[in-house]
């Protein structure tokens, strides 16, 4: 069993949902990234979804693509990500690790060799934003033959004949997104991500992460009430940029946000009126 896998099945036994950090890899220094992992997770973190920066990060909004600028800026590359999970690991063997980016870095890589490599530095998940399931076939065979689960976006576009043709070749979980748009844009609908949710299970009995728009404790408990996680990301990225000139107090500011959040998805399941 993976390590996505064993977890989500951990949290389906305790009654609890997923908590997924997102942060950018080398944002604002390749040294603050690791600590920042650990404390993520001391915090409540579940999963830990870190970004391989890009230079055109092209679903992201403008607090991301920022944080892909700094993190380029200071020389972070794909090698130097996989080092950080390498040494992440050195203290933390249970805790999946997901990478996200966009094709063109793992591309550039060679697809075996990045996932020979992803695998032995200690990785569990790849999402690629840019990479539709018709074109997937050969990064596919590359991370299966590791052991990586491949996860994939669903959009609220997404109709019936599209969610079964992404969850029929997803692994790990399927990430919803609960926006139209860039990452950080737009306001919740808890109803209408709750009537999309319940539409992908009619199909799948993949975990469902919903992502986008998540901003506090009150709309993660939101989400984790309909859904099996939730991914928090530009709210812990904008953290990080307004404190990038004291990267030492980084990891517990990211830590506090993340806390609150933990604690407000874990006190609503304890409610019998959240279901």
């Amino acid at each position: 069993m993976s390590r996505l896998a064993a977890r989500f099945a951990a949290l389906r036994a305790q009654g609890r949902k997923a908590l997924i950090p997102f942060i950018t890899a080398g944002d604002p220094g390749t040294g603050v990234t690791v600590p920042v992992m650990h404390a993520l997770v001391r915090a409540g973190a579940d999963v830990v979804e870190l970004g391989v920066p890009f230079s055109d990060p092209m679903a992201d909004g403008p607090v991301v693509q920022r944080a892909s600028e700094r993190a380029l800026a200071g020389g972070t590359n794909l090698g130097q990500v996989l080092e950080m999970v390498r040494e992440f690991r050195v203290r933390d063997q249970e805790t999946p690790v997901v990478l996200m980016g966009y094709l063109n870095p793992f591309e550039i890589a060679g697809y075996a060799k990045f996932a020979k490599a992803a695998a032995q530095a200690g990785v569990d998940g790849v999402l690629t934003v840019d990479l539709p399931p018709e074109e997937a076939e050969a990064f596919l065979a590359a991370v299966r033959a590791h052991d990586i689960d491949m996860i994939f976006l669903l959009a609220p576009t997404s109709d019936a004949g599209r969610i079964k043709k992404i969850t029929d070749v997803a692994s790990g979980f399927v990430y919803y997104v609960s926006l139209k748009g860039v990452t950080g844009a737009g306001n919740l609908d808890v109803d209408s991500v709750a009537s999309k949710v319940a539409e992908i299970r009619k199909v799948t009995e993949l975990p469902i992460g919903v992502g986008f728009g998540i901003r506090d404790g009150a709309s993660a408990a939101q989400i984790a009430a309909v859904s099996d996680a939730v991914v928090v990301g530009s709210v812990l990225v904008q953290a990080i940029e307004s404190l990038a000139g004291e990267p030492d107090s980084i990891p517990d500011a990211l830590g506090r946000l993340l806390a609150e959040m933990r604690a407000a998805m874990d006190a609503r399941a304890a409610t019998p009126a959240a279901g």
